[in-house]
């Protein structure tokens, strides 16, 4: 790996993107998509199903030192299944690996939602994400003609599984009254 890619990935934080966000990513947005790039509008309706007790979704930006954001993605979850809405790099960010940080934290999102399965779309020639996606074990599923507009290109659709809770380590039986109290029960608030 090249310095300066080295140093993009050293220097670049994943957080919660919040409102304050929308217009930098819609920046980044356009840039990278430009024929069908997300409104404002979706932004915001996504973002206010991201927080309190019954978040259905969950976004992100990476921000490198200088405070510049260098990417984002979100996750939308429903009825045991996760959703990859959108994600992108900053060109300047590809072959940094920001993409696979991304992904990764969409999917242990899509494992804090209790989804089953992970779905999303892909332009059919965008070949840098299919491969991304191939890595961590997305297949191709159908086919959806003409989804991305006004470009009436075609997005293939591509499925994984959720990564399975680990199964118990085998021995004797387990006696839940023996167990001392946790410090803390209850699931973590998506928000």
């Amino acid at each position: 790996m090249t310095a300066p890619a080295e140093q993009a990935r050293e220097q670049v934080a994943l957080r919660e993107m919040r409102w304050w966000d929308i217009e930098p990513v819609l920046e980044l947005e356009r840039e990278l998509f430009p024929y069908d790039a997300w409104s404002p509008a979706l932004f915001w309706s996504e973002l206010a199903r991201a927080r309190g007790p019954h978040a259905t979704r969950r976004y992100l930006v990476a921000e490198n030192g200088e405070g510049r954001v260098v990417g984002y993605g979100g996750l939308a979850a429903a009825g045991g299944t996760g959703d990859v809405q959108t994600i992108a790099a900053a060109r300047d960010h590809w072959g940094t690996g920001l993409g696979a940080r991304l992904l990764t934290a969409l999917l242990t999102a899509a494992t804090d939602f209790e989804c089953r399965e992970v779905l999303l779309e892909v332009r059919v020639d965008n070949d840098r994400a299919r491969r991304l996606y191939e890595r961590f074990g997305f297949e191709a599923v159908g086919l959806r003609r003409g989804y991305y507009q006004p470009g009436n290109a075609d997005a293939l659709v591509m499925r994984r599984p959720a990564d399975p809770a680990p199964d118990p380590a085998p021995g004797p039986a387990h006696d839940p009254a023996t167990d001392p109290a946790p410090e803390h029960q209850g699931t973590t608030t998506h928000g």
